[in-house]
């Protein structure tokens, strides 16, 4: 008699993950040990610098940077975050800006460099507001969790908390983060107007959080690796249906937004060239999983 296999696995509470994660969604050729760690993001740095995991949820731009520098996981074309980025940039309201784009010359505060909120806003400032990003001064609070990735920031003194330097003007701007502190002001003065406009442009919801899995759970266990994304689409299944939808599954239905994150990732030199979106899947899981 066969024992079932058991994989390590960290994924947070989304609605197409609840099912997976209460039992109602299971699999007849393993079981699933969860570990909980809040906020998820923790889990990347561990899982590619460890490969502490088999299975974990992360940001499509630290999944680019793991594959970059040759990192042995593997991506599933899953979405499990996605959301317009505009509510997530916040400056000093004692500034003057002229418009979202000004922020050359300026001390801009982001918690880590790559982190793939700031990759999406700056490409919508650079793209859609003419922003040069390379005369801002940039600011960061966390290492990268890929630890090849030579951080181009300046560090912010350990300790210090990202808002609290920008309501002591140490920082001018702040992306990638929040404050209802009404010393604070919005980048984007109305942020639903301007997703709605970044939406009509694009056509597309900006992909943040993904699936991946080890190379080890690929090798030895492919048809593990395509029963968890069964039950991913099971999931995803029950969801509500919304329009225009954040979390698509399926290469062609991630294909656009995964597409125009590459190519902000590349401008901003955050990899070392142009991804296509292929490159990111390997062929033996889409064989698996009928992709």
């Amino acid at each position: 008699m066969s024992t079932k296999r058991t994989f390590d696995i960290v994924i947070g509470d989304h609605a197409q993950t609840l099912g997976i994660k209460d039992g109602t969604i299971t699999s007849s050729l393993f079981d699933l040990r969860f570990t909980e760690i809040k906020p998820t993001h923790n889990a990347f740095k561990p899982m590619i610098r460890e490969r502490k995991f088999d299975v974990c949820e992360m940001a499509i731009i630290t999944y680019l940077l793991a594959k970059e520098h040759g990192k042995p996981i593997n991506l599933l074309p899953a979405v499990l975050i996605g959301r317009f980025q505009q509510p997530f940039a916040v400056y000093n309201a004692k500034l003057n800006l002229n418009g979202p784009g000004d922020i050359a010359n300026r001390r801009v505060g982001v918690r880590s460099y790559t982190t793939t909120t700031v990759t999406w806003l700056r490409g919508h400032l650079q793209n859609d507001y003419g922003a040069d990003l390379d005369a801002a001064h940039w600011i960061s609070f966390e290492d990268p969790h890929v630890a090849e990735y030579v951080d181009p920031t300046e560090r912010a003194p350990a300790g210090r908390n990202i808002i609290d330097m920008l309501l002591d003007g140490e920082l001018d701007v702040v992306l990638g983060d929040v404050s209802d502190d009404p010393r604070v002001r919005r980048l984007f003065d109305d942020p639903k107007a301007a997703s709605d406009q970044w939406y009509a442009n694009n056509k597309v919801v900006p992909v943040n959080h993904m699936v991946v899995v080890s190379d080890d759970m690929v090798e030895n266990n492919l048809d593990a690796v395509s029963d968890f994304y069964r039950m991913l689409k099971d999931g995803k299944a029950a969801t509500p249906k919304v329009d225009p939808d954040p979390t698509p599954i399926g290469v062609e239905a991630v294909r656009p937004s995964i597409d125009l994150v590459l190519k902000y990732a590349a401008q901003q030199g955050v990899v070392s060239r142009r991804y296509s979106v292929d490159e990111l899947f390997d062929e033996r899981i889409l064989k698996a999983i009928g992709e």
